[in-house]
């Protein structure tokens, strides 16, 4: 085992992809994490947006939500993709090395993205 110390972990995206056909059920899912937790939900955009390949809506929340949410989306999903990574405040290395995903894997576009500080409203 390596004795580099780990970023500290301030926070989580889950990225809801979909697409026409899953819209509503992807905005109905977004919008009941809003209101069941204590999260952000952020713009349902209907066209690809940062490195997401698909539509997505996000949900910011903190830590110690992750034992909570993370079930209640696996369970509640019904076959969308989710995209949820850590925010250390290293956006490529969240995304590329440290990204977990439920459904299928889908190709990200980071060459936007940057391994220099970056923070997130949560």
């Amino acid at each position: 085992m390596n004795d580099i110390p780990l970023p500290r972990i301030r926070g989580y995206h889950a990225h809801i992809y979909f697409d026409a056909q899953t819209l509503d059920q992807a905005r109905a899912l977004c919008e009941e994490a809003a209101r069941r937790f204590a999260l952000k939900m952020g713009r349902v955009h209907q066209r690809p947006v940062g490195p997401h390949p698909d539509w997505s809506c996000q949900l910011a929340f903190r830590p110690e939500l992750f034992g909570e949410l993370i079930p209640w989306l696996a369970l509640r999903r019904q076959g969308l993709v989710v995209l949820i990574h850590p925010i250390t405040g290293n956006d490529l290395l969240d995304h590329r090395d440290h990204a977990i995903w439920m459904g299928a894997v889908r190709p990200l576009d980071l060459s936007g993205l940057s391994e220099g500080p970056v923070e997130y409203d949560l």
